[in-house]
């Protein structure tokens, strides 16, 4: 797998447990907080992709 598809496989993880993390203290599906944290989810994924692909 080349560097830019570790980067985008990481960026949906991210996303997706990003958006997922309200929920867990009871913040509805499409809340201002779960659009943050997916945000933030996304970056750390992008980041977190870049490190391990070079």
């Amino acid at each position: 797998m080349n560097q830019k598809g570790i980067i985008m496989l990481f960026l949906g993880i991210g996303s997706i447990v990003g958006g997922f993390i309200p929920s867990l203290w009871g913040a509805g599906s499409f809340s201002m907080s779960s659009i943050l944290f997916t945000a933030i989810g996304g970056f750390a994924g992008i980041y977190i992709g870049y490190k391990i692909s070079s």
